[in-house]
């Protein structure tokens, strides 16, 4: 096998915006929250098949304990965050709208760790596969997908790259920032683990060239004898959105192309966010599983923007009331980043194991601007990253026209919101778009219904 190289600048990548970068807490260190009177962990935080309670209302329950579980390959097991008496089990309503089933905790406020927590035995991957399912480890960048199905990589695909998503392009979030700066031997430690037992012999730390704190920790310990076959190295890549999207991070650290429909292993990488990585080298020393994470509280609205590490299920109102409370009303309040978080109805919903920020966004910082005509001044197509074309995608959307939305093959915008962001218009491109793909979704879901009710005849 031909020995691979590493790039000594990103690759070029097509489209992207610069947007403020507001990274207002990127040198504030982490506060611990304190622990919640109640928590609520929803059945849904990750991509595939929701749990199922392990639990009854009125047990006692401990901390790290397993409380809800799935048998599909898809899922991720939950665990309780606090320790104390299962309040009820009802629905509640997430950030996206839907309705799922949850398990309130009532804290006892001892914080008693289950006695079945301990260090997993980890002999091989398959091992570490089991360990890393157990763990309930899910993608900390915001996705969600379970990560012991990232790292059972089918047996077809030649993975030789693993990329470390330190990107953070969002504004405001510096959750991964401040892993590093307070966690950088969990990181590398990680990595080690995870790509001696992949076989895997380049490693790539993408990262923004805003962080020149992180880059510095990161190549400090990179470059010292814990890595002495020089397998791992830090790639600062440009400072723009969105950089951390996997197809155009995969692009800016090795050059190649995930094909449309594939997936990173197509393109022979395997990417992980850092705060993911760094939590496997916990969880391998301590048995702990993810039971917390930390996430930027921010905005205009926040009197004391700060990076938080809470209990998973903590109502969004404590996290709130612990940095300060509101300067003024919030004009928005966003789970997630301004580009590609969900807006939310209230503070009243819990954080979530995938959840990296608050923002609570003023008049000012979130101001909605009414649509005027398109000028056809063609900046919406300069800025997609995917190379679409998000005008005839957002008119065929208006229209309902499936067919044109798969001849512009909506299915590939991943929904960044950069054409959104440029258009002079404010055009509300991205929004229309994530309609049409929801229209193609729902055609096809009617062609299987009828192709099943036909079979049945």
């Amino acid at each position: 096998m031909a020995e691979l190289s590493f790039p000594k600048r990103p690759y070029r990548t097509k489209g992207g915006v610069h947007a403020p970068h507001n990274k207002n807490t990127a040198h504030k260190e982490s506060l611990m929250l304190p622990v919640p009177s109640m928590v609520a962990l929803p059945m849904t935080q990750h991509i595939g098949a929701p749990c199922k309670p392990l639990v009854k209302v009125g047990d006692i329950v401990d901390v790290g304990q397993q409380i809800a579980g799935s048998d599909a390959f898809v899922s991720a097991p939950i665990h309780a965050s606090v320790s104390g008496k299962v309040k009820k089990i009802d629905k509640i309503t997430m950030p996206d709208g839907g309705k799922v089933e949850a398990i309130f905790i009532e804290s006892d406020g001892e914080q008693r760790l289950s006695p079945d927590i301990r260090p997993p035995k980890v002999e091989s991957l398959s091992d570490l596969i089991t360990a890393i399912r157990n763990s309930g480890l899910v993608g900390l960048g915001g996705a969600g997908f379970p990560t012991s199905v990232k790292l059972n990589i089918p047996s077809d695909k030649n993975v030789d790259t693993m990329i470390i998503n330190v990107a953070e392009c969002e504004p405001y979030i510096t959750s991964d920032h401040r892993e590093i700066l307070e966690n950088s031997w969990d990181v590398i430690s990680g990595i080690i683990t995870v790509k001696e037992f992949l076989g895997i012999h380049r490693v790539i730390i993408g990262i923004e060239n805003n962080k020149p704190d992180a880059i510095k920790a990161l190549r400090e310990i990179a470059d010292s004898k814990v890595d002495p076959e020089d397998e791992i190295r830090v790639l600062p890549i440009k400072a723009t959105y969105p950089q951390g999207a996997e197809k155009i991070l995969i692009k800016a650290c090795t050059g190649r192309e995930v094909p449309v429909g594939g997936l990173p292993s197509d393109a022979g990488c395997l990417v992980m966010n850092v705060g993911s990585i760094a939590f496997i080298s916990r969880y391998l020393k301590t048995g702990i599983p993810l039971i917390s994470r930390r996430l930027t509280v921010d905005g205009g609205c926040i009197e004391n923007p700060v990076n938080v590490i809470a209990p998973i299920g903590t109502p969004i109102k404590d996290v709130i009331e612990f940095v300060g409370g509101y300067k003024e009303q919030p004009y928005k309040l966003i789970m997630g980043g301004p580009m590609m978080g969900i807006a939310l109805p209230n503070d009243d919903l819990y954080i979530l194991k995938q959840n990296n920020a608050i923002l609570a966004l003023s008049e000012k910082e979130a101001k909605h601007h009414e649509p005027t005509a398109c000028i056809r001044c063609g900046k919406c197509l300069d800025a997609c990253p995917m190379h679409l074309q998000p005008l005839e995608l957002a008119n065929a959307a208006d229209r309902g026209d499936i067919d044109g939305l798969k001849f512009y093959n909506a299915m590939n915008c991943m929904e960044c919101g950069c054409c959104s962001f440029t258009c002079p218009a404010k055009r509300h491109l991205v929004q229309n778009i994530r309609v049409g793909k929801a229209l193609i979704q729902k055609a096809k879901r009617e062609e299987i219904a009828s192709k099943d009710k036909g079979g049945k005849k």
